[in-house]
């Protein structure tokens, strides 16, 4: 059969260059191409919602190739299939006339199949001499040889779009339980902290979850979610040391009077008389370092400083760090005070602040100085960067990056 013919259809049915088009790239099959119908027919299953067909079109195309007696859609054989309205009833489940009319136009629209009708719309085949099939009008499955590499990729991207769905749900859910039996034990069992505060965030949060989320819903929601939980931990933690601190007071103590004396000159230098009294924990206990947030959710954050990164991207807190480093210089930050916050932060957490001020830096009208502040905020256990990051993942200008002098 001439592959290059174009032919348009039968009575009121209308034409157009989408159909056009789909009749030539069909005759444009590669020579000796095959491929197995039950396939093309899961993979056309697969990515339906993109294609834009519904459960009733597909049981439509499932008969349509049960009538095609080859297991193989091959180039060079006549691909046409030419069932009755009746015959196509029967094999898909009873279906209705008019619901098989608009079936069958769903598939040609989508450029699944395409037609070939007769001079009186008719679906039949004429035979030659030998009772093989010299011509047949009906309805052709070039399209689906000829897509088929492309309707493999489109069920392939919906299939990962579906897993990356189930992980954000997954990570949603997981949040929820932990946060919710957190906080029901802190407040429970009494511990320090304001534990209404996150209540009342988590129940907003939990709130904003639309019934019928995508997921991009379930990403945002996830990340504030995360936020949320490394505060709730964090207040947790807080409330452990405090305990600790409080029922070992002597024997902390006296751990950090014999420990590193020195560093007392180092820091504060001190009289003969103040050497004889015990050294306060603040004066002597190195702050705790930040533990870190994921680095996807910085970096969703903090978008600007990807660039900066060894090969112009980062890939990992090593890429990050080395990339501060450059941003630092450029928002005129000094090498002791990126130190010190590194020191007093950990080298993460102060190369995740600094791509948070480089990301509002127009805001922001010293970037050496409101860092030092950030740092000497850390030193007193008052700062946290998962307000900043929150605000920034909302759009909203942060709080925490108001205008520093």
């Amino acid at each position: 059969m001439d592959r290059l013919s174009v032919t348009t259809p039968f009575g009121r049915r209308p034409m157009s260059l989408a159909l056009v088009k789909g009749q030539i790239r069909s005759s444009g099959i590669k020579a000796g191409k095959t491929v197995d119908k039950w396939k093309v027919l899961r993979d056309v299953c697969e990515a339906r919602t993109l294609l834009g067909v519904q459960d009733r079109a597909l049981a439509v195309l499932n008969a349509l190739l049960s009538f095609y007696p080859q297991s193989e859609l091959a180039e060079g054989k006549d691909l046409i299939v030419f069932p009755s309205n009746a015959q196509l009833t029967h094999r898909a489940n009873g279906i209705g006339g008019s619901t098989l009319r608009r079936s069958l136009a769903a598939l040609v629209y989508a450029g699944l199949v395409s037609r070939k009708d007769s001079p009186n719309g008719k679906r039949y085949a004429r035979k030659d001499s030998d009772g093989g099939i010299e011509q047949a009008y009906g309805f052709d499955l070039a399209p689906l040889l000829a897509r088929s590499e492309e309707l493999a990729g489109m069920a392939q991207d919906v299939a990962a779009a579906r897993r990356r769905f189930l992980i954000a749900k997954e990570r949603v859910s997981l949040c929820r339980r932990d946060i919710r039996k957190l906080i029901t034990a802190a407040i429970e069992e009494g511990a320090a902290g304001d534990w209404a505060h996150a209540e009342g965030l988590f129940v907003a949060l939990i709130g904003r979850i639309p019934r019928s989320p995508t997921i991009e819903d379930l990403l945002s929601i996830a990340d504030e979610l995360t936020l949320l939980h490394e505060e709730v931990v964090n207040m947790l933690d807080e409330n452990e040391i405090s305990e600790n601190m409080t029922g070992n007071a002597g024997p902390f103590e006296r751990h950090i009077q014999n420990s590193k004396p020195e560093s007392i000159h180092e820091f504060e230098p001190c009289s003969e008389k103040e050497k004889g009294e015990k050294p306060s924990a603040d004066n002597q206990t190195k702050p705790k370092g930040i533990q870190p947030f994921p680095l996807e959710m910085v970096l969703r954050a903090c978008p600007e400083i990807k660039p900066f990164g060894p090969s112009g991207d980062v890939s990992n807190w090593r890429d990050l760090m080395m990339a501060a480093v450059t941003v630092r210089s450029m928002l005129g930050i000094s090498p002791t005070a990126y130190e010190e916050a590194c020191e007093v932060m950990g080298p993460a957490t102060a190369a995740a602040v600094v791509a948070c001020i480089y990301e509002r830096s127009g805001h922001i009208n010293s970037a050496g100085g409101y860092l030092r502040d950030l740092t000497r905020r850390t030193r007193r256990g008052e700062f946290s960067m998962g307000p900043m990051l929150m605000a920034l993942l909302r759009g909203a200008p942060p709080s925490n990056l108001a205008s520093a002098s």
